[in-house]
């Protein structure tokens, strides 16, 4: 493999990594966030801290639920990043 084809794979591979890491918070947000949306759209309340609290409990719970798995993803990437400096010193 050439050094493009290296810095190519890892970049690419980053960005799969951000997406797997990110995911799993972002989505239960997106969720609530519709939710109450349509609760306060049906309800005409426009409170601010109504549409808070329910996404940051919501991000909390991922970030307790899938916590572990986020660090795991992200030190078996960097883990595989650092193995792959002598590759791309050759």
């Amino acid at each position: 493999m050439t050094d493009a084809d290296l810095i190519a794979d890892a970049a690419s591979r980053a960005l799969l990594v951000v997406l797997e890491v990110a995911a799993p918070v972002v989505v239960p947000i997106v969720v609530v966030a519709l939710v109450v949306g349509l609760v306060q759209a049906a309800t005409s309340i426009n409170e601010a801290s109504l549409s808070f609290i329910p996404k940051l409990l919501a991000a909390g719970g991922a970030l307790a639920l899938g916590g572990a798995l986020m660090l795991r993803l992200l030190t078996d990437f960097t883990h595989e990043l650092y193995g792959r400096i002598p590759d791309l010193l050759r």
